[in-house]
């Protein structure tokens, strides 16, 4: 799929595979209206807004429904399911599993890579930005994150390697990082409670409280 956009936080052309509907003018009604409710639901889930998340979502999915293109409503599904995923919620995406027989392989391969299950010769199917962290191996996590500009696709990226077991010490402070850095609070939460349960295990008693204290300051502000 080309034509992906960089931009940063949540923004869909990018990161969740809308571009084919974004792209070239003129630009639809539903074109503009579905974009801005995606970009809205994905961070306000990011921020914790439940209930706006899914008011955005739906609104979404009217637009889209309105072309009648299955493609392009099993992508808002997917945008979805990445904001969950960069929020270490793994879970099986029914929006798109429901789908799927009508979504074509670049989709297939997207919603693959997010149950961490993406097959080695469909690696070329992703974005560009996530093909080297899809493949990355534990010692290299971290730089591959790093190479991926936009936030959300490195905070997606980071997700896929922890739930495969590739998260190194390093990507997964990075995940922290970029996280604090957007003020994605669900996210940042859901790291800070990995590095914390990596401290107790490891002994790091100091490095756990210091964690605990700052998840505690995150729930305090809800």
């Amino acid at each position: 799929m080309s034509g992906w956009r960089r931009r940063q936080r949540a923004q869909v052309c990018s990161a969740c595979m809308l571009a084919a509907a974004c792209a070239g003018p003129p630009v639809a009604d539903w074109q503009l209206n579905s974009k801005a409710a995606i970009d809205r639901s994905v961070a306000a889930y990011l921020s914790g807004d439940n209930a706006l998340a899914t008011r955005e979502l739906e609104l979404a999915r009217s637009e889209i429904a309105r072309t009648g293109r299955a493609d392009l409503l099993a992508r808002i599904e997917l945008i979805g399911c990445a904001a969950r995923a960069a929020s270490l919620q793994f879970e099986t995406c029914e929006g798109f599993e429901k789908l799927r027989p009508q979504t074509g392989a670049a989709e297939r391969a997207y919603a693959d890579f997010l149950a961490a299950r993406l097959r080695p010769q469909d690696l070329d199917l992703l974005p560009r930005s996530q093909r080297a962290a899809a493949s990355a191996r534990p010692d290299a996590a971290a730089a591959a994150l790093q190479a991926i500009e936009d936030p959300f696709s490195r905070l997606v990226a980071a997700a896929v390697l922890f739930e495969s077991g590739r998260a190194n010490p390093a990507a997964i402070s990075l995940a922290v990082d970029t996280a604090s850095a957007q003020g994605w609070r669900r996210p940042l939460l859901a790291w800070l409670n990995v590095q914390a349960l990596r401290a107790e295990k490891a002994g790091a008693i100091d490095e756990a409280e210091q964690l605990r204290r700052r998840i505690s300051l995150l729930q305090d502000s809800n």
